[in-house]
């Protein structure tokens, strides 16, 4: 969630003339849904008005429509929306095909959308002031639709390297 209460990131400024940043001290945002693409550096995202399982669901079936053929991992934290009793019918329909992969509690920095959200509020949240959370979503989505016309900068910035003899094999 990219939340409307400003978030202060480290920055210079001139001795005696510090930056000061507004605050509303509400707590709305601009909730996103979002998988990249580690090879391909390919962002599938969508933004929603709240966090459901309803919702959750929807954003697969967007990503499977984005991937029509192959084998997907999608690796996420273990937030209930993830577990929701909802997904199970469409899990076994795609069984086989969409796998979910769970990380291990309080292991943000395995997740590479991570680091998406951190590039994102790096650029678009923190040492801002807005004044609507409309400002916020069309910020986000500038920056959405930037980054994804260089998917390589995605995995440049996002994705680690790894040679061919790097790979391990299945045991």
């Amino acid at each position: 969630m990219i939340r409307d209460y400003q978030a202060l990131q480290h920055t210079w400024f001139e001795k005696g003339k510090q930056r000061i940043i507004k605050t509303t001290g509400k707590h709305h945002g601009v909730k996103l849904f979002s998988t990249v693409d580690y090879v391909t550096g390919n962002i599938v995202w969508q933004e929603d008005e709240e966090y459901t399982a309803e919702k959750f669901l929807a954003f697969l079936q967007k990503v499977v429509t984005a991937y029509p053929t192959g084998k997907i991992a999608m690796v996420l934290d273990n937030a209930r929306i993830h577990h929701a009793k909802l997904l199970e019918s469409f899990l076994e329909e795609q069984q086989g095909r969409l796998k979910l992969v769970f990380l291990p509690p309080y292991s943000p920095e395995l997740n590479i959308v991570e680091g998406l959200w951190k590039w994102l509020k790096a650029d678009v949240v923190n040492n801002v002031f807005y004044h609507t959370v409309a400002e916020i979503r069309k910020n986000v989505h500038s920056f959405m639709e930037q980054i994804m016309k260089t998917p390589q900068k995605i995995v440049d910035r996002l994705c680690i390297r790894m040679e061919s003899g790097d790979l391990l094999e299945d045991q």
